[in-house]
């Protein structure tokens, strides 16, 4: 899979809400060779502070375009956050293992995000499009703030179900509360990302019901490329690095 380091021109910085940003660059060569799941690595300073690059999933690449979804938590991400119009950003990408695109069996696809955890999907639901399957969207966040229009997601054909912890939208609950929205047949696959926890329930729940699907893993990460094994978790096959063996992992395959 061809990965491209290159500088891109910051096309706009967005407030999706009160709380996530949206970065649109323009980079047409990275949008025709990136996939759903996938992550782009940025340098979010020209100085060496901080010294490496931040990983952000891709939340949709359209028309030569590609953006990103996030929340400005740390450092570096407050730094992308301040980003202007005209700015340039070097950017190396697209990096990890994309999501497997479902069978022509498979009559329900069901996205399952948490927070920034919802970002790989928007993506995914554009590579969809065709697909007769079912499209359903579960998301989880802390309170309204947390939430955000899913006109996107709706335009796709994508069913929206919203949780929040404190029951200012939608179900009140973790988006576990939402799992009754899922059907129980070999013919449903499930794509999750999100907290670790949250991941944990959507594994579990998964084997309860004997459901197949693939989770995105968040990590911290340094390299990306897989060297310096910042990012290794636990898996059926030993430790394996989320950037280089990930950040896809089949749900059956993790170990918490």
């Amino acid at each position: 899979m061809k990965k491209i380091q290159d500088r891109y021109k910051v096309v706009g910085v967005n407030k999706v809400n009160d709380v996530y940003f949206r970065l649109v660059l323009d980079a047409p060569a990275l949008a025709r060779e990136v996939k759903p799941g996938q992550f782009i690595h940025i340098k979010v300073s020209d100085g060496l502070e901080p010294l490496f690059r931040r990983p952000f999933s891709v939340f949709r690449a359209k028309a030569g375009k590609v953006e990103v979804f996030f929340e400005p938590v740390g450092k570096g991400s407050k730094l992308l956050a301040a980003k202007e119009k005209g700015d340039i950003l070097d950017v190396l990408g697209p990096l990890g293992r994309p999501f497997t695109l479902p069978s022509k069996s498979v009559k329900q696809v069901v996205f399952i995000g948490g927070g920034i955890g919802v970002a790989p999907f928007l993506l995914f639901s554009d590579i969809l499009l065709k697909h007769k399957a079912e499209k359903v969207l579960l998301y989880g966040g802390r309170s309204r703030a947390h939430t955000f229009s899913m006109a996107g997601f709706k335009a796709n054909g994508v069913k929206t179900f919203v949780a929040t912890d404190d029951g200012s939208v939608g179900v009140k609950g973790r988006v576990s509360e939402l799992f009754d929205k899922i059907d129980i047949a070999p013919t449903t696959f499930i794509y999750a990302c999100g907290p670790r926890p949250m991941m944990a329930t959507v594994a579990a729940f998964a084997r309860e019901k004997n459901l197949s699907g693939e989770a995105s893993m968040e990590e911290v990460m340094a390299c990306g490329l897989g060297a310096c094994l910042g990012c290794s978790i636990s898996t059926t096959k030993g430790y394996q690095t989320v950037c280089h063996d990930g950040p896809v992992f089949g749900l059956e395959a993790l170990v918490f």
